[in-house]
């Protein structure tokens, strides 16, 4: 079952990218960033109130900095959807799983032994290499229509939600439950939002356009809370099951980039040549083994976020 509810958040985290790109048209990143976040902090109220959870926190700190990496992600990953096909700005957010397996690496060399458990790091190396090969043929086409910096500000949005996740880690490890942590990533969308708009201005309204805007922190709302879903039920699983579950789960998520190539194709008609398809499955198969690498590292971490 948890099986279902990874695909069902992978399937609303692309649905939310649809949005993005339609929204985009009318608004700049700031206002689709503000609105994110704002009908996100409303959904997330409700949700804490029906559950239970109290929504005052010990660790204000943290959380302020989770949503200033958070923001400045979700922000480059907008911007990304806005000037590239939607399969290779979701692509290149999934990257997010690489760059936390080039840290591992990293921090093993600066520490100067293979890592927490002794291993090889060999293997994991091999596949951050093969994910950045993945990345340059995936940006080929970009390059070649003048969209470099559209592709380089989309990598960076996979960087900053490698750096989020890990801050999502260590405030799990305060004892914060996720539903406070999502609700607080919304109030710091909102509030970069609004600052972004003071800059940017405010696009003239009209209904029909905005109706693209409520959906941007409903679906995201929904698709976090069937990621945590996933997580939890692999985790209540037994022992023997524990580590597949989650590997399982963890790598369900990269769907969200097949879902994302299907509405390219449907919806915007992107035309995105051979050797882009080819670079986007390496960076699935190269981060999926990242994954699976990763977790003899961390076989408890928690659900990552977008």
């Amino acid at each position: 079952m948890q099986a279902v509810w990874m695909l069902l958040s992978s399937f609303l985290f692309a649905t939310m990218g649809v949005c993005v790109k339609f929204a985009s048209t009318h608004f700049n990143s700031a206002e689709l960033v503000f609105y994110r976040g704002l009908l996100g902090i409303l959904f997330m109220a409700v949700y804490a109130r029906a559950s239970g959870v109290s929504l005052r926190t010990r660790v204000p700190a943290m959380h302020a900095w989770r949503s200033v990496i958070g923001v400045m992600s979700l922000s480059a990953w907008f911007y990304a959807i806005a000037h590239l096909p939607l399969a290779t700005a979701m692509t290149l957010n999934y990257m997010s799983s690489v760059w936390i397996a080039a840290f591992l690496v990293g921090g093993a060399l600066m520490l100067g032994h293979s890592g927490p458990k002794g291993p090889s790091q060999g293997p994991l190396v091999l596949a951050i290499l093969a994910s950045f090969a993945g990345v340059v043929m995936l940006l080929r086409p970009a390059m070649d229509q003048n969209q470099a910096f559209a592709g380089l500000i989309g990598l960076m949005s996979g960087l900053g939600a490698a750096f989020a996740y890990m801050q999502v880690m260590a405030i799990s490890r305060m004892g914060e439950p996720e539903t406070r942590t999502v609700f607080y990533f919304a109030v710091g969308t909102a509030v970069a939002g609004a600052l972004g708009m003071l800059f940017a201005g405010v696009s003239p309204w009209n209904w029909q356009q905005a109706l693209w805007l409520p959906p941007l922190g409903i679906l995201a709302s929904l698709g976090q809370l069937c990621m945590t879903r996933a997580y939890s039920m692999s985790s209540s699983a037994s022992k023997s099951d524990h580590h597949g579950g989650t590997l399982m789960v963890a790598n369900l998520q990269y769907a969200g980039i097949v879902f994302a190539a299907l509405y390219s194709l449907v919806l915007f008609g992107d035309n995105i040549p051979l050797i882009g398809w080819a670079g986007m499955a390496l960076i699935i198969t190269s981060a999926i083994a990242a994954t699976v690498l990763r977790s003899r590292a961390a076989p408890n971490a928690p659900a990552e976020e977008h």
